[in-house]
């Protein structure tokens, strides 16, 4: 590409106006499923033409698919969609559905005899909200497909969001509803970056400016936050395998940029990324978590790693406090919303 021409792209991102969402990123589409009656969905983050993608998983229950290949070092470095899902593991199955639509349309790693569509995934567990029996499974990873596209995503309750609760430590009935959140940043230079999460944490979401706990855990009778780091400190001898009614959680992120990465420097990314998690979330990467970030570079722009990772950071922590504003209550589960006025 001549100078000329990456002088224009980099003033026509200029000019483009932000959506403070993922699909900022140029050759990034959204799409939803979402089913409010059962209390699930999920999300489709497509890239037909291919990204350069890698992972790094922090929390301590995963559910998850083609992670592997996004380590480093294996051979396959391009995806063409990530896709986020509730109903735990069964939502996996949605992937197929995603695999199906981009099959149909010609993408695809090329492997001689067919183009195989490679589609990470990963899963939240938001089976206690709504119906159990209801998970997203292949036709709503096409439904999802269908609808995918650059506009600005909706937040809150929606796709992999929709049965998303937080601060679960004193069992979900005590929870506060979780959602889907979405950031975004152009760095100059034609560089962009941004964020989309579904936040599903065993922990609180806090305000990192006033440190206010904005949805948590809440107290049963009085219906204050419990402060989940503080109680769990308090359980002195005690461990976290006694809170049965706590497990089944998992917040998932897809970071993207525009900028030209390998496999090794997006791991990086990505690694760097959860401290957007860790700044808003606490506890965060908890065992009964399966914290995941996904980044996927597209690779029209030099950008720095480091510079890459740190307003990772910061767009992964605003995503989340989005999510949590823009959730509405669902199945008697309040909203932070709610629980602010």
């Amino acid at each position: 590409m001549s100078w000329f021409r990456r002088a224009l792209r980099r003033a026509l991102i200029r000019k483009r106006v932000m959506k403070n969402c993922i699909t900022d990123v140029s050759g990034v589409l959204v799409g939803h499923w979402t089913d409010l009656d059962a209390g699930t969905g999920c999300t489709v983050v497509l890239c037909p033409q291919g990204a350069v993608a890698s992972v790094d998983v922090r929390g301590g229950a995963p559910a998850t698919r083609e992670t592997d290949l996004l380590d480093p070092t294996c051979t396959v470095d391009r995806v063409h969609a990530i896709l986020l899902s509730g109903g735990s593991a069964f939502g996996l199955a949605a992937a197929d559905g995603v695999m199906r639509w981009l099959e149909e349309r010609g993408y695809g790693f090329d492997t001689g005899v067919a183009k195989v569509p490679i589609v990470p995934a990963a899963c939240l567990f938001d089976l206690p909200l709504g119906r159990a029996d209801v998970r997203p499974g292949p036709e709503a990873g096409y439904a999802a497909c269908e609808v995918a596209s650059d506009a600005a995503s909706a937040e809150g309750n929606v796709g992999a969001g929709t049965g998303a609760t937080v601060g679960k430590l004193l069992g979900v009935g005590q929870a506060t509803k979780g959602g889907l959140g979405s950031a975004s940043k152009h760095l100059g230079g034609g560089l962009v970056v941004a964020a989309m999460v579904a936040v599903n944490a065993v922990g609180d979401v806090v305000d990192p400016q006033s440190g206010q706990i904005l949805a948590g855990a809440r107290k049963p009778v009085t219906g204050g936050f419990v402060d989940s780091e503080a109680f769990l400190q308090s359980l002195a001898g005690q461990t976290i395998q006694d809170l049965a009614s706590a497990r089944g959680n998992t917040t998932l992120a897809v970071v993207a940029v525009n900028a030209r990465l390998d496999k090794a420097q997006a791991r990086r990314v990505a690694m760097m990324a959860h401290d957007g998690l860790a700044r808003v979330i606490r506890p965060s990467h908890h065992p009964f978590d399966g914290d995941i970030i996904f980044v996927l570079a597209t690779g029209e722009v030099a950008g720095d790693v480091g510079v890459l990772g740190a307003t990772a950071a910061q767009l992964v922590a605003e995503a989340v406090i989005r999510a949590v504003r823009a959730a509405q209550a669902l199945h008697g589960i309040p909203a932070a919303q709610d629980l602010a006025s």
